[in-house]
């Protein structure tokens, strides 16, 4: 184990060296206008912390503008399915506008002050601003599709973690290409690089 770890990091540190190597190269021969100097190296990221960080798959936990209470829905017996219509029909969940929200709030705990800022939002006209808990960075390449996923009967929390426990959503799985495999292999499934990579 540590020795995979140290093999991982050595792995990290020999990227991040070439990234910034190549960041240098590019940056003198943008200074140079003849041609066939054009730069052979365009950084995907504004920032090498921010290339960094994408490699090393550290995110920012989101802080939503709401704190909706997850097990609160599901206690009442509000399917995953209600509010993310899309889960079934393709590859994206869906989060649900504030007038699926405004149905029932308009007359339920209307009162309570999160409810009052969906209200809010719905009376302003604007969607409420939710920040993604989950996703693929760019580079990875993932064409991830939930509708298969619903298929073959697994089940929200195996990629969500325990969300009856949860008031808001929060990363409680680490969803990485191990993860993925270790699921498909489990479920046997394919493990074909086209599967989830385009």
């Amino acid at each position: 184990m540590l020795q995979h770890r140290l093999g991982a990091l050595a792995f990290s540190l020999v990227s991040v060296a070439t990234f910034l190597l190549c960041s240098c190269a590019r940056s003198r021969s943008a200074n140079d206008s003849s041609p066939g100097s054009e730069p052979f190296f365009t950084p995907a990221h504004p920032t090498v912390a921010n290339a960094v960080k994408e490699f090393l798959g550290w995110r920012a936990t989101p802080i939503q503008p709401i704190a909706f209470p997850h097990n609160k829905h599901i206690a009442n017996g509000i399917a995953c399915m209600v509010c993310h219509t899309g889960v079934s029909k393709g590859p994206v969940a869906g989060i649900p506008s504030d007038k699926l929200c405004m149905r029932c709030h308009e007359f339920l705990a209307s009162d309570r002050a999160e409810v009052k800022k969906v209200a809010g939002y719905f009376n302003s006209g604007l969607d409420v601003p939710w920040q993604r808990v989950y996703g693929f960075s760019p580079s990875a390449h993932v064409k991830f599709n939930h509708a298969p996923h619903i298929r073959a009967g697994v089940d929200c929390s195996r990629c969500h973690g325990d969300v009856t426990n949860m008031t808001v959503a929060v990363r409680a799985v680490q969803i990485n290409m191990g993860f993925c495999l270790g699921c498909h292999r489990a479920q046997q499934a394919s493990t074909d690089c086209v599967t989830c990579h385009f």
